[in-house]
């Protein structure tokens, strides 16, 4: 795999025009491309900064973007940009002007009150083993972020460019605590097709904003939230197949923004080295594994199908190439929010202290939790840095065109296919 900075080039030789992965619903030229933008709370500010050097990079292009899909903070960033798909530039200056003011306040309550309040009531369930007192259903309350999605998309807006064609697609991933199964809650064309796998299906949908709130509400964190007659938490929760999504909904190409950087787990490697992790440290280490392993494995395993489908087309009838582009940061974001520590709130790193996770070796849960202006606008330009110096590749690859260079085919490790997943 070719690694460059932030991006990973996924290329796949080409082969016969007659496979097909997934049913073909439109032919566009150029292609029908697809976003996909994966959970990570605060660090997702990064993809604003990528989609605001597209922005510049496309500045005459209608929405580039058939198909957008996101997971946990990435259903954030995707609701917005798909309510402004008509007009995806205004989306995307949007979505920076919300990110770059931001403050954790404005996501979930952290004032002194608020977490006395939460603390009295853990206190009292748990002294009363729950006959005072439920248990609280979540760590922190993010009613301040439903106000705040609530203000800020226009639902209705994404319908009307689902109707209208712009938009080929919008999909958000959430998990039901019923039956562990990944649901991925879809609008779109009225040819695409629900999708039934094993623990994951695809469900045609009217979105809402409890469908966005049900994908980021990250286990013990943050409540989880009714849809019908279930409840659903994090869309990253049992994602085995992140990239599947896109797949079933048409795309040709991919587009991946991840939030973790490809060097490594950076600071994150501090833990367990000294002596044993503390809570705190493996709750971030547990974040980190929750965002980011499924989507590397994904894609890994698509580049080994790929690399099948060119070989030896005859063993995977039914299945064609695809090429997929993943950005990522090419700084680990929890050693830049190391340098931000003192910005969060007093209470939170309170918490933080108490649960052990301090200092540099804490700050792998902190930029998860960091949804301060000066963390998130460091992220914004780095992940506008990373996009610019990749300028030709992307423009390449909106255009349909090969990357300028192709990673020599290696031996391809024996793997079980399942078609599109």
């Amino acid at each position: 795999m070719l690694q460059d900075g932030g991006v990973i080039h996924v290329h796949y030789p080409s082969a016969p025009s007659s496979v097909s992965m997934a049913p073909k619903i439109v032919t566009t030229e150029p292609p029908c491309v697809a976003l996909v933008l994966a959970g990570g709370g605060a660090r997702s500010a990064y993809q604003v900064g990528v989609l605001k050097a597209l922005a510049q990079l496309l500045p005459a292009a209608r929405n580039p973007f058939s198909v957008i899909v996101g997971t946990s903070a990435g259903a954030v960033a995707a609701s917005a940009l798909a309510a402004h798909a008509h007009r995806w530039h205004d989306g995307v200056v949007a979505l920076e002007d919300v990110w770059s003011a931001f403050h954790v306040h404005h996501v979930f309550r952290v004032d002194p009150a608020a977490m006395l309040r939460a603390g009295a009531h853990w206190t009292l369930s748990a002294l009363s083993a729950g006959l005072l007192l439920p248990a609280p259903r979540s760590l922190f309350d993010n009613g301040p972020l439903r106000e705040l999605l609530a203000r800020r998309i226009d639902w209705r807006a994404i319908r009307e460019n689902v109707e209208s064609g712009v938009l080929q697609a919008i999909a958000l991933s959430a998990t039901t605590y019923s039956g562990g199964r990944h649901t991925v809650f879809f609008d779109g064309a009225p040819e695409l097709a629900e999708w039934r796998r094993a623990s994951r299906i695809g469900r045609r949908s009217v979105l809402g904003i409890d469908h966005v709130m049900a994908s980021v509400a990250i286990p013990l964190l943050f409540p989880s939230v009714r849809i019908g007659s279930c409840y659903y938490g994090d869309g990253a929760m049992r994602q085995l197949a992140p990239l599947s999504p896109a797949i079933h909904l048409g795309a040709e190409r991919i587009l991946v923004v991840g939030v973790r950087s490809l060097s490594g787990a950076g600071i994150g490697a501090l833990i367990g080295r000294a002596q044993p992790p503390s809570t705190g440290q493996l709750f971030g280490f547990l974040l980190d594994t929750l965002f980011s392993d499924q989507l590397e494995g994904d894609l890994e395993q698509m580049r080994r199908l790929n690399t099948l489908v060119a070989n030896t087309p005859e063993l995977v009838p039914g299945v064609r190439p695809l090429e997929a582009m993943l950005l990522a940061p090419s700084v680990e974001p929890s050693v830049i929010a190391a340098r931000y520590l003192h910005t969060l709130p007093v209470a939170l790193r309170v918490l933080l202290s108490v649960i052990g996770a301090r200092g540099a070796a804490g700050s792998l849960l902190a930029s998860y939790l960091m949804f301060e202006s000066a963390f998130t606008r460091d992220l914004i330009a780095l992940g506008e840095a990373d996009t610019l110096a990749q300028r030709d590749e992307l423009l390449a690859f909106f255009a349909g065109q090969p990357p300028s260079r192709v990673e020599p085919v290696a031996p391809v490790e024996p793997v079980a296919i399942s078609g599109a997943g």
